[in-house]
């Protein structure tokens, strides 16, 4: 009865071992739906950045306001009919 017994427990985990370990396997589908939840994030990261890109392309074809910002912001342009004037921030010495 023992050997009946062992028989069957061992043939219940022959069984098991491919539902757990195997191709299709539990551990297998808990690792690829861990890894495309990561790849989710990284999507979602990239789709903000995306309508960020967007949303300046779409401004810097329609009108000149945003090239302007742009000019004057980031290369330091200004109109010929403007004076450039730059306050120097204090230095506190101690």
């Amino acid at each position: 009865m023992r050997w009946l017994t062992v028989g069957l427990l061992a043939t219940i985990g022959l069984l098991q071992y491919p539902l757990w370990v195997g191709k299709g396997g539990w551990l297998k589908v808990w690792e690829y739906d861990r890894q495309l939840q990561q790849q989710k994030e990284v999507t979602k990261k990239l789709e903000i950045r995306n309508a960020g890109l967007d949303a300046e392309v779409r401004d810097l074809k329609q009108g000149y306001d945003a090239i302007e910002e742009r000019a004057r912001f980031e290369l330091g342009m200004v109109r010929q009919d403007e004076i450039f004037v730059q306050i120097p921030e204090k230095v506190s010495g101690k």
